[in-house]
């Protein structure tokens, strides 16, 4: 072997073992850095359909309780009988509080006659005193007495009026037309103030309460018409009001609370039933999705990861809206185009750099649409 020979076999040895240091050096970051996989957004055109579940509830149901002592001497109606508004369902002992009202009334007669009395003694003793036959002491005692009985007058008023008041609370009164959903008591009962009687339901109107992600929160307004179904009967849709919109999201889901009236006349429809409901249609251009592994959802708050120059991530704050088959729409600080982690999001930390292991185009068709741009 010649010296020139030499030399470049050696040249080559360096020049290998180089290439091999930095090759277990890129070999050693990779392994140190996170692996993801990555996804593009989407730009999709779709006719939302805006549907929602809910309860149907009464408009009012409350129950009834006893505002005075007695025994039950009279029911008027049983549990599933309807009543209408005013209508006496209950009767405790009447006759009784009849008779307290009557001697209330008979005291109350006396004391007025007692302040007459004792008015007339007033004015006699100030004629006397004026002629200065009558003592300064004996017209300040008739003063006082007549003051007694002008007070004992209004004491036995209040008593005529807790005794009427009795007599009135004795016969229980419907405040609201419905059903009697729930009886508590039995003729001949004896009951207390605050014991339950019996549990009253309004049927008609019922309401129907549900909720809309924050996105579509837009796409309601009070006075619109939805429609409700309903799993008996399966074969009917009903028609709702939105009476009421609620003025703030729900800070835990993201949802606002709404509330639509349904007429229930015929009484087919019952409170507690699970409904759905269909709000309406939004045509939606340009919405962006992405599959709904890459959205990070904690404690209300909702985040992707973008991925940028020099595959360095960047956390963003976006909003979440329309979902469908796998893929959600997202709203935010983000376009068309953008890499997003779908998978890895682990550890992951504002400005980290990662090894895209993966990376998918969003030229393929979503449930939702075609992407912009899309050729059938």
């Amino acid at each position: 072997m010649t010296r020139r020979t030499l030399r470049s076999w050696m040249a080559t040895l360096v020049l290998a073992g180089l290439a091999t240091g930095c090759s277990e050096e890129v070999a050693t970051t990779e392994e140190v850095l996170p692996s993801v996989s990555v996804v593009e957004v989407e730009a999709v055109d779709f006719d939302q359909d805006i549907r929602a579940s809910g309860d149907l509830r009464a408009r009012f149901q409350t129950m009834i309780a006893a505002e005075i002592a007695g025994r039950v001497t009279e029911l008027s109606v049983d549990e599933g009988g309807a009543v209408a508004e005013g209508d006496v369902v209950i009767k405790i002992d009447p006759e009784r509080r009849r008779l307290d009202l009557s001697a209330a009334q008979a005291r109350l007669a006396q004391a007025r006659a007692n302040f007459r009395q004792e008015s007339s003694k007033v004015e006699r003793v100030r004629k006397l005193r004026s002629e200065n036959i009558s003592s300064v002491e004996r017209l300040e005692e008739a003063e006082t007495a007549l003051l007694l009985a002008e007070s004992s007058v209004r004491a036995e008023e209040a008593a005529v009026g807790v005794a009427a008041r009795a007599l009135k609370d004795a016969s229980v009164s419907a405040p609201f037309s419905g059903l009697v959903a729930k009886r508590s008591i039995e003729l001949g009962e004896f009951v207390q103030p605050g014991t339950e009687l019996f549990e009253l339901v309004s049927m008609d109107p019922l309401d129907v309460i549900f909720s809309l992600p924050e996105l579509e929160s837009q796409q309601v307004a009070v006075g619109q018409h939805v429609e409700v179904t309903v799993a008996a009967p399966a074969d009917r849709t009903f028609d709702a009001v939105v009476t009421f919109i609620a003025p703030t999201l729900d800070p835990g889901t993201r949802t606002l609370r709404v509330k639509a009236e349904i007429d229930n006349d015929e009484r087919i429809l019952r409170p507690g039933l699970f409904a759905r409901i269909h709000v309406g249609t939004d045509e939606r251009r340009s919405v962006l999705m992405v599959p709904e592994e890459a959205l990070v959802q904690r404690e209300g708050s909702a985040w992707i990861f973008l991925v940028g120059e020099g595959d360095r991530v960047r956390r963003v704050q976006v909003e979440s809206g329309h979902q469908s088959k796998g893929r959600i729409e997202v709203r935010g600080a983000i376009s068309a185009g953008d890499r997003v982690v779908r998978r890895g999001h682990g550890g992951l930390a504002d400005g980290m750099v990662v090894v895209v292991r993966e990376s998918q185009s969003s030229a393929v068709e979503t449930a939702a649409g075609e992407p912009v741009g899309a050729q059938s």
